[in-house]
């Protein structure tokens, strides 16, 4: 039983006896016991000061009195104890020391929980929950689990994932992960934008350019193959540009006359027309983008449900604005474009079809978000979309909004910052833009031989393991670094920083986690706390700190939750490392000559391990049995 729940009813009682008051569960305030006092929990006593009648000071006195009385006494299966050890009082505030019979009986009882830190079934604050078939919106039926879709990713299949996608990625993956702790069921999903002016401008120079050019005969990834398209695309028209410019146009005009560009506008309008050769050119050159992202994201440890492709999409987005433009909700200029005005929302004018007919992203927005709630019984709609899109989602939530759907004020924008490197570190082939197959082999090799002196020693290391520990290394160490950081903000990644084996890092929470494993196999099948008492000084203030910080798991998964942060989950991980580290240096554990402290320390020490992989697999990180 949780602490807040045994003292609750306990702190009415002891108001009503003192007082003569009756007060609410809401009324009794707990909050952690600031370093500086003695206890482990604190009970704020303003909240029925007045009903008194006396001094605050006074209060919390005569409360933590009665606290300390027998009728706090609870049962914990086999013996009786007071769960209230002592207090002091300071003001307003009552600092409880909580008998130590309590730590120990939590402790057995997060090493027997089988999904520790995961809501149970009854506990999801939106709906009941259980296995089994989202709950439908407005649907009160027990036993179903709110449904959440998380979006991530939303690549373009005109170049590979780079950096700004790693941490998309990882941040949505871990938010689905997060919240399915939480008790939501989770749909992770990706829309792929697969057409537009960019896609026509990586299709249009392999046409001109390629010379027949495919992964097989060129040995590239797919995704690399036609990022280096875009790129050629990129060069030859600016060249073109240069050289209209160079006969006295002016840049602007010579942008829009180049004719690679209008080449480029031509294919995109033909593709909208279904052209047969266009359309079956565009066919292939993204299955060699998809069989890129696929190795990628495979490589990355993230996945999706469900994949929306903005091909598919788009029709839907435009008969949505042609409906809306029916009804008098948007606007048609002279140039045949559609606009949506958005001078009542505070906002400027928003352009929803081009002149030429063609769609936008706001356009393929509108109709990804009807279908996906035509397929899902969706609760909360959330987009991992970076910060600069932060316009876009206003104006998207406003033009559902409009078009009549009910969730369109609903949806959720996780914004977050951009990430970057130190400059001069890692640059792709290109020299502009940091691939994520580049960063993660990097990761992988520089694991490889930071670590190769410390696995060289392991017994009966094999080269695929050696291989296999420094992958997960190197990609732990890269996600920790990238999800230990508020979101929100912007962030620079210091490859040489995140894989260091001290400090706050991946590398470094998953050495902890070896290192217990390692202790676990000598121990072998010793006993580990099958009955555990605390005898003669008890637990020592490191055992007790790290008990309490166990106990502190599922709070910062509802924490994380509720605030849709992967950085609450990282750094209790490493809080949580910080605390075994500590402990281990100042305890023996194999060579305890108590039998009881020993199995207490081994449980102590398997329940760390679990709730250190519990947490890091929330992160999307995996941790090595041997390091």
């Amino acid at each position: 039983m949780k602490l807040e729940e045994i003292l609750i009813p306990k702190v009415q009682e002891a108001v009503k006896n003192l007082y003569g008051v009756e007060i609410t569960p809401a009324q009794v305030q707990f909050q952690k016991t600031r370093a500086e006092f003695e206890g482990d929990i604190t009970l704020v006593v303003f909240p029925f000061v007045k009903a008194a009648r006396k001094a605050p000071a006074q209060v919390a006195q005569e409360v933590g009195e009665a606290l300390c009385g027998s009728s706090t006494v609870v049962q914990d299966g086999s013996a009786s104890f007071n769960i209230v050890e002592k207090y002091n009082a300071v003001q307003g505030f009552l600092n409880l020391s909580i008998a130590q019979s309590y730590w120990i009986e939590q402790l057995q009882v997060i090493a027997a929980a089988e999904n520790y830190g995961q809501l149970r079934r009854d506990e999801h604050p939106t709906a009941q929950v259980s296995s089994g078939t989202p709950l439908a919106k407005g649907e009160e039926a027990k036993g179903k689990k709110p449904l959440m879709m998380v979006e991530y990713s939303s690549p373009n299949t005109n170049k590979p994932l780079h950096l700004g996608h790693v941490r998309n990625n990882l941040l949505g993956y871990s938010i689905a992960k997060i919240q399915e702790a939480n008790g939501w069921n989770v749909v992770k999903t990706n829309i792929v934008n697969d057409r537009g002016i960019h896609i026509c401008k990586s299709m249009l120079a392999w046409q001109k350019f390629g010379n027949g050019e495919t992964p097989e005969n060129s040995g590239k990834k797919g995704d690399h193959l036609i990022g280096d398209y875009y790129v050629r695309f990129d060069k030859e028209y600016k060249a073109e540009i240069k050289a209209l410019m160079a006969e006295g146009m002016d840049e602007e005009t010579a942008k829009k006359e180049a004719p690679l560009i209008k080449e480029a506008q031509a294919m995109l309008v033909k593709w909208e027309q279904n052209d047969p050769e266009v359309r079956a050119l565009w066919q292939k050159m993204n299955e060699w983008v998809y069989a890129g992202f696929d190795e990628t994201y495979a490589q990355m440890g993230v996945g999706f449900d469900k994949i929306y492709y903005e091909s598919d999409t788009y029709l839907v987005g435009k008969g949505e604005v042609e409906r809306g433009l029916a009804k008098g909700d948007f606007y048609r200029r002279e140039d045949g474009s559609v606009w949506a005005d958005l001078a009542q929302n505070g906002l400027d004018e928003k352009l929803l079809l081009r002149a030429d007919g063609t769609s936008v992203y706001m356009t393929q927005d509108i109709g990804t978000a009807k279908l996906r709630f035509e397929d899902y019984p969706i609760d909360k709609m959330v987009y991992v979309v970076g910060n600069e899109q932060e316009y876009h989602f206003k104006v998207l939530s406003i033009l559902l909004d409009r078009l009549g759907f009910p969730f369109g004020k609903e949806l959720v924008h996780f914004s977050y910052g951009m990430v970057e490197l130190p400059n001069g570190k890692m640059k792709s082939r290109e020299g502009t833009v940091v691939d994520a197959d580049d960063l993660m082999a990097q990761m992988i090799a520089d694991a490889k031989e930071i670590s190769k002196d410390k696995v060289n020693t392991l017994p009966d290391i094999t080269e695929e393991e050696a291989n296999e520990i420094a992958r997960m290394v190197g990609l732990g160490a890269l996600k920790y670094f990238i999800l230990k950081v508020d979101p929100r903000k912007n962030m620079l990644f210091n490859p040489e920083e995140s894989i260091d084996f001290n400090g706050n890092t991946g590398p470094f929470i998953q050495y902890t986690y070896a290192r217990i494993q390692s202790v676990l196999r000598k121990a072998g099948d010793e006993v580990r706390g099958e009955r555990l008492e605390v005898k003669g000084e008890g637990l020592s203030p490191k055992e007790l700190a790290l008990i309490q910080r166990l106990v502190d798991y599922p709070a910062a998964v509802r924490q994380a939750g509720d605030e849709f942060s992967p950085a609450v989950i990282a750094n209790y991980a490493y809080s949580l490392a910080c605390d075994f580290n500590s402990f281990y240096h100042d305890h023996s554990i194999l060579n305890e000559a108590d039998a009881d402290k020993r199995a207490l320390r081994l449980l102590l020490s398997e329940t760390v391990a679990k709730v250190i992989k519990s947490a890091m697999a929330l992160l999307g990180i995996e941790v090595p049995n041997r390091m």
